[in-house]
């Protein structure tokens, strides 16, 4: 027997429906790519959204084709989201930061017909467009105005395309399991693997991070994401905010600390997201100034570990509160939030800071196990390492096109490639990707841990650890350290800055200082890169 209950199928368009319809007035701010602060309503955004989806329409976008995006996070790419989901067809968000070689790989991958680009990535497209024989229009996210001379297919302003069509559309209806949106991981190995998310899992997605033990986001919020709507879903927050009547602040394409900054104080946003490095500048900048943050509630930090310094700084100096994140593409993106749960609320000082170091706990939705390489499932004893597998129903099921079958199980454990452990509390704790483990006389050793703990150093601006041979160990850590400018930081005030905090045998063989540390595109240091620079380094151990 079945419950009676209408069908109401999980569709994106409904979310913005309802933002318009209840939170009408509530503000979008955009810094924008001309330069302005460009200001709007959800109302507004829903208006223009259904021109989109009409206007697609004329130009032959139909249900399931991919629509591609290159856009920084302002008004017009949040609209250009809606319309084309409301017409039935997919976002694909292209990352800039990939080498173009990949990106052009990807375009014809994924068989992009049109792509809403703005002007700061214009040189990248028109390189890499005759590469691309399916790319037959190009929209430039701008006025007329400001658009730039240009050889791409079908080039047109924005605004200008967009005035050809009215509101007068119907958002589509079909089933809620219709794919939305396409994201390509930037694997480190191989080429991206697409991950294709649908309506429902971006719906039931957004259910998770609104409540209180994850984003907790409401209509008295005012939302900056910094992640930007490239980077692993854009972290869902098109979707959770408009569903709530947060209201929006976007930075557009100045992402420095100084214009961070700016934007937290002069917008009062009271909830931000973003990767580490995002928040290493806004905290140079602030100290630099001797700013405030006086509006800011509580940021949420993923994509990378987060160092205990950024967390202490935020929390003692500034009085906000860090959630510390971990997801992936994969997981839509989030997978655990460090928040706050009874059997935790005692902690207090450095032992609070131990604890906010973790990853977190899953929220409803979201369910994971750490097994061996047997696929035996592990302790949760807070010691025992294992491989990290998760499911949920904004969980990927397999990649576009079939690839990467591997990583998914006949029981829909989909192995993330990190190794973890987990406590009794349920609290996780990646302590590495499982191909960057450290294996040290049959032991691993975290390399996360040690970067994080270098990074506490007053000298030190950026860290990173990856194991190299040792004839008798297998493997040993060696510490690869950018100084702060100005600074002079030795090999032995950073062992000595080690000592006591971690297990004497996991003490690095040798620190080496660079000027850089190479990164991939969405900001993670590289580590297959770093060991390809060190594949003849000798520790001197040895």
């Amino acid at each position: 027997m079945q419950g009676l209950m209408q069908h109401w199928p999980l569709l994106c368009s409904k979310v913005i429906d309802h933002a318009a319809i209840h939170h009408a007035r509530r503000e979008v701010v955009s810094r924008s790519v001309e330069g302005p602060i460009h200001r709007t309503t959800y109302a507004e955004i829903r208006q223009r959204s259904l021109r989109v989806a009409k206007r697609l329409e004329r130009e032959g976008v139909a249900l399931g084709d991919r629509v591609a995006t290159m856009a920084w996070n302002t008004w017009r790419h949040l609209e250009c989201w809606y319309g084309i989901l409301g017409l039935g067809a997919i976002y694909h968000t292209l990352n800039p930061r990939l080498f173009p070689e990949q990106i052009a790989w990807i375009l014809r991958d994924a068989e992009d017909e049109l792509i809403f680009v703005d002007l700061t990535f214009l040189p990248i497209l028109e390189a890499i467009a005759p590469s691309v024989p399916s790319l037959r229009k190009v929209i430039v996210l701008t006025d007329g105005a400001h658009l730039p001379e240009t050889n791409l297919p079908g080039a047109v302003a924005y605004e200008d395309w967009l005035a050809e069509a009215d509101e007068d559309f119907r958002w589509r209806e079909f089933d809620e399991t219709t794919a939305a949106g396409l994201c390509y991981t930037s694997g480190t190995t191989g080429n991206p693997k697409g991950v294709l998310f649908s309506h429902r899992s971006n719906i039931l997605h957004s259910f998770i991070a609104i409540q209180p033990n994850a984003m907790n986001l409401s209509s008295q919020s005012r939302a900056m994401p910094v992640v930007p709507l490239f980077h692993a879903n854009g972290w869902g927050i098109a979707f959770s905010c408009p569903m709530v009547g947060a209201a929006l602040v976007m930075p557009g394409p100045k992402m420095d600390g100084a214009s961070i900054a700016e934007l937290l104080t002069g917008e009062r946003v009271t909830f931000s997201a973003a990767v580490p490095t995002v928040w290493l500048m806004l905290l140079d900048h602030l100290d630099r100034t001797k700013g405030a943050l006086p509006d800011l509630e509580r940021v949420v930090i993923g994509g990378a570990a987060c160092p205990r310094v950024v967390t202490q700084a935020f929390e003692t100096r500034y009085g906000v509160e860090v959630v510390h994140a971990w997801g992936m593409t994969e997981t839509s993106p989030l997978g655990t939030l460090n928040v706050p749960k009874p059997e935790t609320a005692d902690l207090a000082g450095e032992a609070l800071f131990d604890h906010k170091q973790k990853q977190g706990q899953t929220p409803f939705g979201v369910e994971m196990t750490i097994t061996d390489d047997e696929g035996r499932a592990q302790p949760w004893d807070g010691e025992t390492f294992g491989r990290l597998k998760v499911r949920g129903p904004a969980v990927s099921s397999g990649y576009f096109r079939g690839v990467g079958a591997e990583c998914f199980d006949a029981e829909g454990w989909f192995d993330t490639g990190d190794v973890a452990h987990i406590d009794e509390n349920a609290t996780m704790q990646i302590t590495d990707r499982a191909k960057d483990v450290i294996k040290s006389g049959g032991e691993w050793i975290s390399s996360i841990e040690l970067e994080n703990l270098a990074v506490g150093h007053p000298d030190v601006a950026e860290a990173a650890v990856i194991g190299v041979p040792h004839p008798r160990w297998d493997e040993r850590p060696l510490l690869v350290v950018v100084p702060k400018d100005g600074a002079a930081p030795t090999k032995e005030a950073l062992l000595a800055h080690l000592e006591g905090k971690i297990a004497r045998w996991w003490t690095p063989d040798d620190v080496v200082f660079v000027e850089a540390i190479p990164h991939t595109a969405t900001g993670k240091i590289q580590k297959l890169e770093l060991r390809r620079q060190f594949k003849d380094y000798r520790l001197p151990t040895v």
